[in-house]
């Protein structure tokens, strides 16, 4: 059985060409890739690491299975050679990268892959397919907790995500990114993420009646009483949970919250509240969900409603409004020489890259991207994460990603913090970079329209 997304199979069909040539014309040389993004979507101020730690694990467990090599021998499209070469595969590379939670902007090398060049080509689709999903559900999930600071945000989005992976992976960069848990039961055993959930309409429906399936509900479930009201008539649903209230404190049972999905939600919000503080549910607490992403939460919020957390589902775990990244994994440097493409419109800067962070006032203040052995002011964000295909310390525990994380959206300018488009981050190119750029241009004899 070949094993679906951690298969070395899961990749595009010229990685393995390429290869094939590769090792026909013996070019095994050392390699330098990096990965990057070269423009921000439309309305994104910025951008937030996410997906190292599946990247990393992908790399050290690469290995074709018995099952994989006969495919390769039997689809009658590469020599033996070539299936000879996989099967002894495994990556025995070094990875520089961003850390994850790290905020970044365009042209900013997130991920550097140093291998033989037949074995870093073969990891490009994947790590692309990793790094792109995660990156663009951070930053979707960065905005929504930017849009209801100090609210319970719970990623609601697994029943519309694209596929098992993404629904898991999205729970986990939703809650790097700063969500409070999600509905995915999954991700507590494999991420140790919090687990939030109450009920369904079909549950109501099930009942005769509203006050039945609250008591029933209650009954089974007396720690974690959040009842859904919107069934029927909302106010009136209040009305319920207000008369039940004191039948399930004497069996020493509190209603812990009450959860709208569907209308106006801060209008019936003011309204559901009034009711529950008149009938003395003053603790009761009122959470929200329904079609919402950071620019619904922005809405609401602007209008004081008393809401108290949301459910964010399938608009940000398909990241509706920008569905995919400009993202690129690119070659670099071949044979210890700065490589560099000119296309029009997607320009390369060479080599071995760094990046640098100022700051003022505990505030980012610009970014200077500049080669590998350039030493400019400021923090280094690329650093060393494995060697020879060893990791060189564990991952850090998601905890410490969503820290970091936190600390990256705290110093950002306020500007970049707003949902709307904002003057453009300033990222500035290294002359030292600029001249590595033309020596290649020279080289290759290209022109050039960005150095």
């Amino acid at each position: 059985m070949m094993r679906a997304e951690t298969s070395p199979l899961l990749t595009d069909l010229y990685q393995l060409t390429m290869i094939q040539s590769y090792l026909d014309h013996g070019l095994t040389d050392t390699a330098v890739f990096e990965f990057f993004v070269r423009k921000l979507p439309d309305n994104r101020n910025f951008l937030m690491c996410c997906g190292l730690e599946q990247v990393l694990h992908y790399l050290r467990d690469l290995k074709f299975s018995e099952q994989e090599l006969e495919w390769l021998t039997g689809c009658g499209r590469f020599s033996q050679d070539f299936v000879d070469y996989m099967a002894t595969v495994h990556f025995n590379g070094d990875v520089h990268a961003m850390c994850e939670g790290t905020v970044f902007f365009p042209d900013e090398p997130v991920l550097r892959i140093t291998a033989p060049l037949p074995l870093a080509q073969l990891v490009e689709t994947r790590i692309i397919n990793i790094l792109n999903f995660q990156i663009l559900i951070a930053s979707k999930a960065a905005r929504v907790a930017l849009a209801a600071p100090g609210k319970l945000l719970v990623d609601f989005g697994l029943r519309r995500s694209h596929g098992a992976e993404a629904g898991l992976m999205a729970a986990r960069a939703g809650f790097i990114a700063g969500l409070s848990g999600t509905s995915n039961v999954l991700a507590e055993p494999v991420f140790g993420i919090p687990i939030f959930g109450t009920m369904a309409h079909s549950y109501i429906l099930a009942h005769d009646s509203e006050e039945k399936a609250f008591v029933h509900y209650a009954r089974s479930h007396p720690d974690n009483v959040v009842l859904l009201i919107d069934t029927y008539d909302t106010e009136r649903a209040t009305e319920k949970v207000v008369a039940i209230a004191p039948q399930l404190k004497a069996d020493g049972i509190a209603i812990r919250g009450v959860r709208l999905d569907s209308g106006d939600l801060a209008e019936h919000a003011r309204r559901v509240r009034q009711i529950l503080d008149r009938g003395g549910l003053n603790d009761v607490t009122i959470f929200a969900s329904g079609n919402l992403d950071e620019y619904k939460l922005a809405e609401i919020e602007a209008q004081h409603a008393p809401i108290d957390g949301y459910g964010i589902g399938t608009r940000m775990n398909t990241s509706n409004d920008a569905p995919y990244l400009d993202c690129a994994y690119k070659l670099q440097e071949y044979g210890g020489i700065a490589r560099r493409k000119t296309s029009e419109g997607k320009a390369t800067w060479p080599g071995r890259k760094q990046v640098y962070r100022t700051f003022e006032n505990n505030s980012m203040a610009g970014d200077i991207i500049t080669t590998a052995d350039d030493t400019q002011d400021g923090k280094p964000l690329i650093e060393p994460v494995m060697k020879h295909g060893k990791l060189l310390a564990p991952c850090p525990p998601l905890s410490a990603i969503r820290e970091h994380a936190a600390n990256e959206l705290a110093r950002l300018p306020l500007q970049m913090c707003r949902l709307q488009p904002a003057t453009p981050y300033a990222v500035e190119i290294s002359t030292v970079l600029k001249r590595c750029a033309r020596v290649a241009d020279e080289r290759s004899g290209a022109a050039t329209d960005n150095s």
